[in-house]
């Protein structure tokens, strides 16, 4: 039997046309969120579930922003204890566990990776490895994460690490570390369910709602569909548009990290049963991360580059990146990966927090030396911004700037519930795998996937799959539409489904997704006319 959205967190056209003209020049609401990647989402769901009423706004789309260029990692905080980063690293990996056993199950599974023990990994750096593994499974521990969640780490034998990861170079290979962490199907997937969990709860989520200016008591904003311009009335204002943070309000200064990941075909690496560590010469703490993704790509990266200048809506990918992470993959590979098997690339910009004496004049600290700490800023007119972080810890930075707001603005709300909360979609594990669907469907929408289904079963032709090889049905594109606040074919292609990630992919599929939004936009059309 097909399982129906959750009441009330259906997003649409529709919707969100009815909402705007009741939100815009109306009433004020409690708290009005600007910018919808994971924080933004995640605030409008933390105020929305305390019982204030709530507006969300985006200048674009659900995760348009940093939210999807992730590398798809729910991390428990490992890489920061190397650098005494105790209190993020616990941070980290209580939200991981959070997100894996309470409120997204569904969308956040275990992820293997392993580390080859090549000769380029000398013995001392290995042991250290082996060291950090066990420290971050005490991590595990402390955030009170079960063991059947994520598996112990352990030291592999050779032939182990050739049976996980066959695309490796055999010469001097002499065994492998073995680790465990979260992984998500999809980032943009993420933000979705966040901001239609938000609806659920009475949240108004507004894409293509620019915030043309800021104050403590509401915005001026522009319907980027009609070109219109009009207030937003707000007892509170939480800025969460990351990188582009600073733009809104005054004194917010930002040092965005450019970090790019490469598209191969698995087909080109040969069989990936878990993911790869690859150590990055002369860094300690840094690796190039292999990672499977089950719809027939993989994905390598990631680099941490400082960005200058002016931010752009979507990263460029610069050769010296892809030249970097294919020199890096190649030094522990079988069969050298070459410049043409990279189909596609994506580059996210972390919007991290400068706090050095240098900002805006010169400063040449890394990046990857910068905190991944997230702040909580309250501007003079009252504008509280929240800043700094990562995707594994959004719900704590969204808990933090409604804290913010509440105690501010003298709020009326409780403690936020969000850390037991779970989201549209989201079941127990032994639920999930009883549903009568297909995985990959499972993985994406769990407990809606066999309504997804139903829409195939209904209309043969919405079973068919999009691309030859690439798992996304017609079906999955109508239910963006009608579920998901998708309102055209980049907002399918690119964020609903991922199918954009690759050029040749977008492309091909191109043509058919038009003629299926334009079906169905028209018939939502006549049926609000009629």
């Amino acid at each position: 039997m097909s399982r129906s959205p959750a009441a009330g967190s259906s997003l649409s056209a529709a919707r969100r046309s009815r909402e705007l003209t009741e939100t815009v020049g109306g009433p004020a609401v409690d708290v009005l969120v600007v910018g919808l990647g994971a924080t933004g989402a995640g605030a409008a769901l933390d105020a929305a579930a305390r019982g204030l009423s709530v507006v969300a706004v985006d200048a674009h789309d659900l995760a348009f922003g940093t939210s999807r260029w992730s590398s798809k990692l729910i991390h428990g905080g490992l890489r920061y204890l190397a650098s005494a980063q105790f209190d993020v690293a616990h941070e980290s990996a209580v939200e991981r566990g959070v997100l894996m056993e309470r409120t997204a199950p569904h969308l956040v599974r275990a992820q293997p990776f392993v580390l080859p023990l090549t000769p380029l990994v000398g013995r001392g750096q290995a042991a250290l490895a082996r060291a950090g593994f066990r420290a971050g499974d005490a991590l595990r521990v402390t955030a009170r994460t079960a063991r059947a969640t994520l598996p112990a780490p352990r030291r592999l034998s050779a032939v182990e690490t050739r049976h996980l990861a066959p695309a490796l170079r055999t010469d001097g290979l002499r065994g492998g570390l073995l680790s465990w962490d979260g992984r998500l199907v999809d980032d943009a997937r993420l933000v979705t369910a966040v901001a239609r969990t938000a609806a659920a709860h009475g949240a108004r989520i507004l894409t293509r709602v620019r915030a043309l200016e800021l104050t403590g008591s509401g915005a001026r904003v522009r319907d980027e569909l009609t070109g219109e311009e009009g207030e937003i009335r707000a007892r509170a204002v939480i800025n969460a548009s990351g990188v582009w943070a600073g733009g809104l309000v005054d004194g917010i200064r930002i040092r965005p990290s450019r970090g790019t990941h490469l598209i191969l075909r698995s087909q080109d690496l040969g069989p990936v049963p878990a993911g790869l560590h690859i150590p990055v010469p002369g860094e300690t703490n840094r690796f190039v991360l292999v990672l499977p993704q089950g719809d027939g790509r993989v994905y390598v990266g990631l680099t941490d580059e400082p960005v200058e200048g002016d931010i752009p809506d979507v990263p460029e990918v610069p050769e010296t990146d892809i030249g970097f992470l294919l020199d890096v993959l190649d030094s522990v590979l079988n069969v050298p990966v070459r410049r043409e098997d990279v189909v596609g690339a994506f580059a996210g910009l972390r919007p991290l927090l400068d706090t050095t004496p240098e900002a805006g004049s010169g400063s040449t600290a890394r990046t990857a030396d910068i905190s991944r700490r997230h702040a909580v800023l309250t501007s003079s007119e009252g504008v509280i911004t929240v800043v700094g972080g990562k995707l594994t810890t959004y719900r704590r930075m969204a808990e933090d700037a409604v804290d913010a707001a509440v105690a501010s603005r003298h709020l009326t709300a409780g403690p936020s519930p969000t850390a037991s909360l779970p989201l549209v979609g989201a079941a127990p594990p032994r639920t999930l795998d009883g549903l009568r669907a297909p995985r990959h469907l499972v993985r994406r929408y769990g407990a809606e996937a066999p309504a997804v289904l139903a829409l195939g079963e209904h209309d043969p032709r919405l079973g068919e799959r999009l691309l030859p090889g690439h798992p996304v049905t017609a079906a999955e594109l109508v239910w963006a539409v009608h579920h998901e606040g998708a309102l055209d074919e980049a907002d399918v292609l690119d964020r609903r489904t991922r199918i954009g990630l690759v050029p040749a992919d977008r492309a091909a599929a191109l043509d058919i997704a038009r003629e299926l939004l334009g079906e169905v936009l028209d018939r939502q059309d006549r049926g609000r006319r009629g």
